[in-house]
């Protein structure tokens, strides 16, 4: 990844920006931000002032743009509206990657405000990777397709790592590996982490994602099976660090990214959470 020298990030949220604009705060190696905070109201309006902002940090910090919102699964397309304005962004700030979901989020009826799980189908298929080909065609650059958290089997005809490797071959799109995801889907489908993580298409790795996660028990049943939510608002457990180390040892060092987006701790828990990310990258450089 240029411009990060395969090393830890953290997901900028506005309450961070005054703390690293004035150096009062310690910086990262680089940020990622949420495309959808500092877009443009529509296409080719002038920037808001946290986008400004944004301009003067990324004048010596790389940034990483990550959407929630385009809606890559939708079987109706892409909003032209929203890629629009994705592309301003991009154009302006010249992130050193940019990422979305392999889910959806948006119907005729308008957005949902959450990242909704696909059918593992060829149908579903076809329709993510068309939708990835045109937001490519529009950046003029590849896109990387994270994988999403899971909470309900889903009908499908192939599992999700077959899914997004056929995904890569049709497209030439990267993958965001969110090991985080993985062990939420695979405790929440009764799965086997290490496993799920072995058959992704890991050569295709352009930046992993480590999140923590909440552990929910049943209230109606105590002895029931936990679920856990991909909340973003704890630490990383342990099983995710060590799906990490797995994933690091396979695709050698790339860049990772600490995502926190409720809750959020001192900026010096985060920076202590991304130097243990960037050990885990050390152990495998050559």
């Amino acid at each position: 990844m240029a411009g990060t020298n395969a090393i830890a990030g953290i997901g900028l949220r506005p309450p961070h920006l005054p703390g690293l604009l004035s150096g009062t705060a310690a910086r990262p190696g680089w940020v990622e931000i949420h495309a959808e905070t500092f877009m443009p109201a529509h296409p080719g309006a002038g920037s808001h002032p946290r986008l400004r902002d944004l301009e003067r940090l990324r004048a010596d910090l790389p940034v990483s743009i990550h959407g929630v919102g385009l809606s890559p699964g939708s079987a109706g397309g892409i909003d032209a509206d929203h890629l629009a304005r994705l592309v301003d962004l991009v154009r302006r700030l010249d992130p050193v990657l940019v990422s979305e979901h392999a889910a959806w989020c948006r119907t005729p009826a308008g957005w949902i405000d959450d990242l909704l799980p696909l059918p593992m189908t060829t149908g579903a298929l076809r329709s993510l990777a068309d939708n990835v080909c045109r937001i490519q065609d529009a950046l003029k650059r590849p896109l990387l397709i994270e994988n999403p958290s899971t909470y309900l089997p889903l009908a499908g005809e192939m599992d999700e790592p077959a899914f997004l490797t056929a995904l890569v071959r049709q497209t030439g799109c990267g993958l965001l590996l969110d090991v985080n995801n993985i062990a939420v889907s695979a405790h929440n489908l009764g799965g086997d982490a290490r496993a799920w993580l072995a058959a992704m298409p890991l050569a295709a790795v352009g930046e992993i994602h480590i999140a923590g996660h909440a552990v929910e028990p049943d209230p109606d049943d105590p002895a029931a099976p936990t679920l856990l939510i991909d909340d973003h608002g704890h630490a990383v457990a342990d099983p995710v660090w060590d799906l990490l180390d797995q994933a690091l040892v396979a695709t050698g060092p790339v860049p990772v990214l600490l995502e926190r987006d409720t809750d959020l701790p001192p900026w010096t828990v985060l920076i202590a959470e991304a130097a243990r990310a960037d050990l885990a990258i050390d152990r495998v450089r050559p």
